[in-house]
């Protein structure tokens, strides 16, 4: 597959070219060594595609977890907990989870309400979501997950991967593309949401 298209938020690629080019190399060369054309085996049962073969999103995915676990690149778990006090959680949010918990309940919070994020691909505080999925699980991972962990000092750059419009329209409907959820980053301003990203479209 290739980069078709990218979109750099708050200057997210700046930051991964002059902090981390190595890792935008790995990310490249894993988006290259996926042949998309291998898993295009799902036949679509939609009235407008029937009988048709379309790509694979659990195939794709397979094929983009094996690539970056063999570079090393790891899951990670973002644990915190819950308090709608807008001071309390500006003071605790860069505190491991445990002492979130015990900040919070020092300071009046009866049953701080645990919770948690995770993300598949993580490297030097570089996280990487490939996404296949419907539109919901995009908007997620750009305006809360990539945000949690970014404002809890896990990571210092989100990257969302997504098949381009070109490549959507041979999957099933509803799946997210790149120019539609790079348009929804677009409407929100300059500065929203508040941490660096870097979009990436991608097709065979």
């Amino acid at each position: 597959m290739k980069i078709a298209q990218k979109y750099s938020h708050l200057n997210g690629e700046e930051y991964l070219i002059v902090h981390h080019n190595n890792l935008y190399e790995e990310i490249k060369q894993v988006i290259e060594s996926v042949d998309a054309e291998q898993f295009k085996t799902k036949i679509s049962k939609e009235k407008r595609k029937s009988g048709s073969f379309l790509f694979s999103p659990i195939e794709l995915n397979k094929a983009f977890n094996a690539e970056f676990h063999e570079r090393e690149w790891a899951e990670s778990r973002y644990n915190y907990y819950i308090t709608l006090n807008r001071e309390l959680m500006e003071q605790s949010v860069l505190m491991p989870a445990k002492e979130q918990k015990e900040f919070l309940i020092a300071n009046g919070e009866i049953e701080p309400i645990y919770s948690y994020n995770q993300t598949d691909f993580v490297k030097d505080k570089i996280a990487v979501e490939v996404q296949f999925g419907k539109y919901a699980f995009v908007a997620f991972d750009l305006f809360v997950k990539h945000m949690l962990f970014y404002s809890g000092g896990v990571i210092d750059l989100g990257i969302e991967i997504l098949p381009t419009k070109k490549m959507q329209t041979q999957m099933s409907s509803g799946v997210a593309y790149y120019e539609g959820e790079v348009y929804n980053v677009m409407r929100q301003g300059r500065n929203n949401p508040p941490v660096p990203l870097l979009i990436l479209g991608i097709e065979p």
